[in-house]
């Protein structure tokens, strides 16, 4: 499971990275305002949860336990569905995506929830 989420959550990470940079330059000048801070909110988050997720590796190896099997998928899921959603309702203009958007944002929810769960256990 360790090795899993490492691997998720450095992907995450290099995406995000790639994302940020695609965003400050590629798109710098194309985007409103409204939706360079909604770009901006994206990969902010993907970067927390990237982030996130290479923690749940690290506690994994001191308190495994299906929490943290939780907490990373619902870390996975809330990073693409979250981000994900933001970036297809700027780089796509499918504004309709922003419904989806809160989804991502319980899956984080619940992902830090089980985190303090399997840490309160162990």
């Amino acid at each position: 499971m360790e090795r899993t989420f490492a691997v998720a959550g450095a992907a995450l990470a290099f995406a995000g990275v790639a994302l940020g940079a695609f965003g400050a330059h590629a798109l710098q000048g194309r985007l409103t305002p409204a939706d360079a801070a909604t770009y901006e909110t994206a990969v902010r988050y993907q970067m927390y949860h990237a982030l996130a997720l290479l923690f749940v590796a690290w506690a994994a190896t001191r308190w495994p336990g299906a929490a943290l099997a939780v907490a990373g998928w619902s870390f996975v899921v809330g990073t693409v569905v979250f981000s994900g959603s933001l970036y297809l309702v700027v780089l796509a203009g499918t504004r309709w995506m922003g419904a989806v958007t809160p989804l991502g944002g319980v899956a984080f929810l619940v992902g830090w929830v089980a985190l303090a769960w399997a840490a309160l256990r162990s």
